[in-house]
């Protein structure tokens, strides 16, 4: 039916492109790494023999999990010797560019599992909505910029693609499956992690004024978008079907759950954090003033991670076309480009960071 949302099930662009320019959340893990480092540290690890477990909730191509899995990796090993085997397990959605995945944990020069050969990389195709993983085995979890994407679209929205930018009861659709995913995503993981085990949670997030720091690079995208409609290719009822399962919550959407009895299916919040993530890209623009390379890092930036969901309203990508999605990124790219090199603005956004503990 015309007026029902649509649901892509690629979100990053395939090939390895999300790997080389998704920086902006390689960034927000960064803000969290001193967490990760001390729930390692402090991580109760029994004296079995059996492997220590970590869990990576929403991998993408794997670039930007080889740091944090390192630390994790390196703190645990420093607390339990070279012999004890630690498993780690990459998960997401099966149509995630795995073999980008793979290359980088045979050859990245950052993996985790270089000179240890008692760490054992594996990768699971499933959604994080999904049970993954078996009850009760996983000691430490990570998910870094995945758990804001939704499991559906729950509306279109009127004039735009992106939930922030909604309002009325469009937006209220959004909060509301927002605060649906949450919880699953929070009741998943919790059976998943063993008494006393730990996740941690990093999202990019809405400060309490709503704000996110994406404001203008959503609204350029979204003028470029009107102007491939004008120009005829893409169309106006296609345009209409395009939705990015990308939502953003505050730190009282994130908390809501705890609310009730101070914990949430024998979760509890042991930490939050909440930052600034500058622009590396703007840093670097006001040293250089160039405007075109500010814009190419950006535009480059939204392709790789936004472009396939929008896409997957297009006839011909749906149909199966092959360079359907190319060319559509490539036009997107152009005008988004176009478009920021004239209006240069930085992309500060805020991250919200969490260590859950699971309790008796």
């Amino acid at each position: 039916m015309p007026n029902e949302p649509t649901l892509s099930d690629s979100v990053m662009e395939g090939k390895g492109a999300y790997n080389k320019y998704a920086k902006l959340p390689a960034g927000g893990a960064a803000l969290a790494l001193p967490l990760l480092e001390r729930t390692a540290r402090n991580l109760e690890v029994d004296a079995g023999d059996h492997p220590v477990v970590i869990a990576d909730y929403g991998s993408s191509q794997g670039k930007n999990s080889m740091i944090p899995m390192q630390v994790a990796v390196k703190t645990l090993r420093n607390r339990m010797g070279p012999n004890r085997a630690i498993s780690v397990f990459h998960i997401d959605q099966p149509s995630n560019d795995f073999n980008s995945l793979f290359g980088i944990l045979d050859a990245d020069p950052d993996r985790y599992s270089l000179n240890d050969s008692n760490v054992f990389p594996a990768a699971i195709g499933r959604s994080f909505y999904e049970n993954v993983l078996p009850a009760a085995s996983v000691d430490l979890g990570w998910s870094s910029y995945a758990a804001v994407w939704l499991s559906r679209v729950p509306a279109l929205i009127p004039g735009h693609f992106f939930s922030p930018h909604s309002t009325g009861s469009v937006r209220a659709k959004f909060d509301h499956q927002g605060a649906q995913d949450w919880e699953a995503f929070l009741s998943l993981r919790a059976k998943e992690l063993r008494i006393g085990g730990r996740l941690i949670v990093v999202l990019p997030a809405l400060a309490d004024d709503g704000l996110s720091g994406f404001e203008n690079i959503m609204d350029q995208a979204n003028a470029v978008l009107a102007e491939m409609v004008t120009a005829g290719s893409i169309k106006a009822e296609e345009r209409a079907q395009m939705v990015l399962r990308s939502h953003l919550r505050r730190k009282r959407d994130l908390l809501a759950p705890f609310a009730r009895d101070a914990g949430f299916q024998q979760l509890i919040v042991e930490d939050l954090d909440t930052s600034m993530l500058p622009d590396a890209a703007w840093t670097d623009f006001e040293r250089d003033g160039d405007r075109e390379g500010l814009a190419a890092k950006h535009a480059s930036f939204f392709r790789s991670v936004f472009a396939p969901a929008l896409a997957s309203a297009l006839d011909h990508v749906r149909s199966g076309d092959p360079e359907a999605l190319r060319l559509f990124g490539d036009r997107l790219e152009a005008g988004l480009k176009r478009r920021l090199a004239s209006q240069p603005a930085p992309m500060h956004s805020f991250v919200q960071s969490l260590v859950l503990t699971k309790q008796f």
